[in-house]
């Protein structure tokens, strides 16, 4: 809804608003960048509205720490290679707070589309092995398990179609403990939330130096589900959002972009 809506809703205290979503309001209120980390629908169209005309830094969803991770990574090369996934499956049990949360069927959705929707724009890369809206088959399970506690288990199937008709599976299992993956998460985006504020920039038409759109696309890799500007193309692949970041930085210090062409040596 609109922001003037949410606003009213908000002072009324209606129920079915979130926490987290009161949390991001009060954050755009006095100008303090917010950033999402976990799943849940936080960033309805009212809260986003708000921190654009407030330019208040907002960022997320969803800490990307390990299967997630990964799977940008695999997925990004083996689309590359010209091997084709066409069905992913991945199954995760775990026994912390963040498990028993997930146990509810409305929290799991919302975990659900984040981690499901990461291969998405490296599946469109390829018009070759993908037809227009083909897609690959692919399911996420996440069970509370108590007795594991932190120690999350995550174990990912990947079936591609290969040469000549061949199939090829990938299968891998991963014990992690979840609450040390993102605690560092939370502090590396929080010191690059803090610098992407102070940093300013204008293009040779413009006269005068701001600084980047109040959604913080900047953020995307360490988010399983970027937030970004309307029209924007979501990046999920993992190298593609780093070497966002690096350029960024490099042109912060005065350094060309990092292209790989190294035509000095050819």
């Amino acid at each position: 809804d609109t922001k003037e809506n949410l606003e009213r809703a908000i002072r009324e205290g209606h129920s079915e608003i979130s926490p987290s979503t009161l949390f991001a309001w009060a954050c755009i209120t006095d100008n303090i960048p917010f950033v999402n980390g976990s799943p849940q629908n936080t960033y309805v169209p009212g809260v986003i509205d708000y921190a654009v005309s407030k330019k208040s830094f907002i960022g997320g969803d969803d800490f990307k720490s390990g299967q997630t991770k990964m799977k940008s990574v695999l997925v990004d090369f083996l689309v590359g290679a010209g091997i084709k996934p066409v069905s992913i499956v991945s199954y995760n049990h775990l026994g912390n707070n963040d498990g028993f949360n997930l146990s509810a069927p409305q929290t799991f959705r919302s975990k659900e589309i984040s981690k499901s929707n990461v291969v998405d724009d490296m599946v469109s890369s390829n018009s070759i092995l993908y037809k227009d809206g083909e897609h690959p088959d692919h399911i996420v399970v996440i069970k509370y398990l108590p007795y594991v506690a932190d120690s999350k288990r995550a174990m990912d199937e990947y079936t591609s179609e290969i040469f000549m008709g061949g199939k090829n599976t990938i299968v891998m299992h991963n014990t992690c403990e979840d609450s040390l993956l993102a605690a560092p998460i939370i502090l590396d985006l929080c010191l690059l939330t803090e610098l992407v504020t102070r940093i300013q920039f204008k293009t040779e038409e413009e006269a005068d130096f701001h600084g980047f759109h109040p959604i913080a696309v900047l953020l995307s890799y360490l988010t399983k589900a970027p937030l970004v500007p309307k029209g924007t193309p979501v990046v999920n692949a993992l190298s593609k959002q780093r070497a966002m970041l690096e350029n960024i930085f490099r042109a912060c210090v005065g350094l060309a972009p990092e292209n790989n062409m190294m035509m000095e040596y050819k």
